[in-house]
């Protein structure tokens, strides 16, 4: 059982590091769209603390506020990707998707087909539209692009207020230009289905009874489309 004085130092650490946790909370909320709290990132990152206070040892070569800082920004950022609630598998299907479009799209210099996608990723058909129904509701845009597992310290390239942070790169006029040049290299039905989903608002299952397909149908070209338009904006969200 941890002595009185160890509990002591523990409380004492833990009070003189929530200034820490507060600076990279808000550093982090310069970087990030609107419907993040602040109040969530500093509650993960005081777990962060107590996680780094309990686990900290003198002998391990780092001084305590950059053990502290590396254990509260991971916390932080387990908390964004935790809201995220696309799922770790949901990602890696939509992301082999993507992958698969992609290559094509580079060796064919055009949208390929559904076909051929199937056979790029050793699929049949059927296979592959069980894929798209499972990424149903895949993201064009998701925290983790903005985040490299390998690269601890990738929110410091944006600490400069001089450089555009990545959501306001994805918010800039040139962004909004490459998606709009990249939705009009869709195919025909699914430029048109992006149109009515995003423009005109229209649900899943109306845009389903004006193609003439199933609303599964139209779930499964939503999910297709995003996987291209993520391919084309690769330079922007990779």
């Amino acid at each position: 059982m941890p002595s009185t004085a160890a509990l002591t130092d523990k409380s004492a650490l833990i009070e003189a590091h929530l200034p820490l946790v507060k600076r990279i909370a808000y550093h982090m909320m310069g970087r990030l769209p609107a419907s993040v709290e602040v109040d969530d990132l500093i509650q993960a990152g005081l777990i962060g603390l107590l996680d780094a206070v309990n686990r900290y040892e003198d002998n391990q070569g780092a001084q305590f506020v950059t053990y502290a800082t590396q254990r509260i920004r991971g916390a932080m950022l387990d908390e964004l990707r935790g809201s995220d609630w696309a799922s770790r598998t949901l990602r890696q299907a939509s992301r082999q998707i993507e992958n698969a479009i992609n290559a094509l799209q580079q060796r064919l210099q055009r949208p390929p087909t559904e076909q051929e996608i199937a056979g790029q990723m050793g699929m049949n058909i059927q296979d592959y539209f069980e894929l798209l129904n499972e990424t149903r509701g895949a993201q064009l845009v998701y925290y983790e692009d903005m985040y490299s597992a390998t690269d601890e310290d990738f929110l410091e390239r944006f600490a400069d207020e001089l450089t555009a942070g990545p959501f306001e790169t994805l918010s800039s006029q040139a962004f909004k230009q490459a998606l709009k040049q990249a939705i009009v290299e869709l195919p025909e039905r699914e430029k048109i289905l992006m149109g009515m989903y995003y423009e005109q608002e229209i649900n899943f299952k109306e845009i389903g009874s004006i193609l003439g397909v199933s609303e599964s149908r139209v779930c499964q070209l939503h999910g297709q489309a995003i996987a291209r338009l993520r391919g084309l904006l690769r330079d922007w969200i990779a």
